[in-house]
């Protein structure tokens, strides 16, 4: 059973979501804004293996969905004149400039084609990503690549470091103040956190992943037999996928998003939230998320609060990319610190957001005056979340409509001044 309140136009989304929760088990999030107001707002299942349940405050790990909200905190600056995307990063962080990469620009950076993907080269050991200080000075002596400029490689990691340092160093203050100072509050958010503090944690929902069974001899030389079963798998995927002219590289791909150890580093601990992981250990509310791409969506500016102009807005949103990324190998369309947003229909044209693995995601629609937003602590799926985020997009899409075309029903009747329809079920009645 879900809690919160849904217009009737999108009572399917609400349905949905229940399903996708009583399939999957644990809890979830989800929240749309259409044209600057809060249409949806439901939650659902539990928080945590006690199953304690899912409340309106409960905060959610979303992983590369942190992205978006970091790239956004960028384009902020952009707009106030601090920075251009054209500029050279080591006109703003001097120390970058070792080892031939002066040259490198912020929207290399933002478009994922620094070259500086591989954080297995960077770390021994995934512990070491909690280590702000070691990551940027990793970063900023690390050497240029070959392919800076013209291979599309995501930054799985790295990302969030970069574009974190550019932040604090225009900004004068930490990424995690920022968030809270610039974006939060003007906006009256109730969860958009990276580096969570102890008074927060209570609030976090537990990551609800497979557990894995107790080990013995005979389950590791099974589990190592599955090990040779998948190596050999792969590598007639990556033939395959090379043949069909797509630039598969497994290993590549690994370096940029399996550094060493990190299978044995949790996501909702403590010790991992409290630290500062831009590109990955955000948790937030969808509340919070939605809100947020609604601002975007409707010209950087909600509720009196504007975070930017609409002009950085159509920069920040404009395709960089379009062709297979050689991480993910698939044509992420990068915009600039955002990627383009799938439904089971099609692309939406003019959206962008980013998704994260484990099934959360966040986007804006300028075009529908739209956004939306989930997050959940139950799955895995791709480093862009998996099919359920897919299917909600394409019902969100649908459920808009359906709104307008009631919204417009009712303004002929004259029963709503302004063109708002404000019809919300209350879930918990």
């Amino acid at each position: 059973m879900l809690n919160g309140f849904i217009h009737p136009a999108y009572a399917r989304l609400a349905s949905a979501l229940e399903r996708q929760i009583s399939r999957n088990g644990g809890g979830a999030a989800a929240c749309v804004y259409q044209n600057g107001e809060c249409v949806a707002d439901v939650w659902g299942g539990v928080k945590d293996w006690a199953g304690n349940p899912w409340q309106r405050d409960t905060i959610c790990p979303s992983f590369s969905t942190t992205k978006g909200v970091v790239a956004t905190a960028l384009h902020m600056l952009v707009d106030r004149g601090l920075l251009d995307y054209d500029d050279p990063v080591a006109k703003h962080w001097p120390e970058f400039a070792q080892a031939g990469k002066q040259g490198i620009t912020v929207r290399q950076v933002l478009c994922h084609r620094a070259g500086l993907y591989n954080v297995r080269a960077l770390v021994s050991d995934a512990r070491q990503l909690l280590d702000w200080h070691y990551m940027v000075n990793a970063l900023a002596s690390a050497p240029a690549a070959p392919s800076v400029g013209d291979t599309t490689a995501y930054h799985g990691f790295t990302f969030g470091f970069l574009v974190g340092e550019l932040v604090q160093r225009l900004a004068g203050k930490s990424l995690s103040q920022f968030l809270q100072e610039e974006i939060a509050l003007p906006l009256g958010l109730d969860g958009l956190l990276v580096g969570t503090p102890s008074s927060e944690m209570p609030r976090v929902a537990e990551l609800m992943r497979r557990r894995s069974r107790r080990r013995t001899r005979r389950s590791d030389r099974k589990r190592e037999r599955a090990k040779r079963r998948r190596r050999r798998l792969g590598k007639l995927i990556e033939l395959a996928l090379r043949l069909g002219g797509i630039p598969a590289d497994f290993k590549r791909s690994a370096d940029a998003l399996m550094p060493a150890g990190i299978s044995h580093l949790d996501f909702s601990s403590e010790e991992v939230l409290r630290a500062c992981i831009p590109a990955a250990n955000g948790v937030f509310t969808a509340r919070s998320l939605a809100r947020l791409y609604a601002c975007l969506a409707g010209g950087g500016a909600l509720d009196g609060a504007r975070l930017m102009s609409p002009g950085t807005i159509l920069r920040a949103a404009e395709i960089q990319t379009t062709g297979v990324d050689h991480i993910i190998m698939f044509p992420m369309m990068w915009r600039l610190g955002y990627h383009r947003v799938a439904t089971f229909r099609g692309n939406i044209a003019h959206a962008f957001g980013h998704s994260g693995y484990g099934g959360s995601g966040a986007w804006a629609d300028p075009e529908r005056d739209l956004s939306f937003a989930m997050v959940v602590n139950s799955g895995a799926g791709t480093p862009f979340g998996d099919l359920r985020i897919v299917r909600l997009n394409a019902l969100v899409l649908e459920c808009a409509a359906q709104y307008n075309r009631t919204s417009a029903r009712m303004r002929c009747a004259g029963a709503l001044p302004g063109g708002v329809l404000r019809a919300p079920v209350d879930l918990a009645s």
